[in-house]
């Protein structure tokens, strides 16, 4: 992936967002898919795009367990581990 620090651009509406364009590779047959999906749904192709990073992103981040919930979860099994046991049983 080639990142182009110089080339932003501000994206106008509700919220406006600093854009930054970047270069990649991707599967011909991905993107011929992803052409027929934006054209079937009359979106941009950077639309859909966007929707699948936050998406990727938002599934990564939901995936692994945050670390205040891992320590809660340790104290938590050391402090009841016996009932626990015993729930189990």
């Amino acid at each position: 992936m080639m990142r182009h620090d110089n080339m932003r651009s501000r994206e106008v509406g509700v919220a406006s967002r600093v854009r930054e364009k970047f270069a990649t590779q991707v599967d011909s047959e991905l993107l011929a898919e992803l052409r027929s999906l934006a054209r079937d749904e009359g979106r941009q192709i950077q639309a859909l795009v966007d929707e699948a990073l936050a998406d990727l992103i938002e599934k990564r981040k939901l995936g692994r367990p945050r670390a205040h919930v891992l320590a809660a979860y340790g104290t938590s099994h050391r402090r009841f581990a016996t009932l626990y046991e015993k729930l189990a049983e």
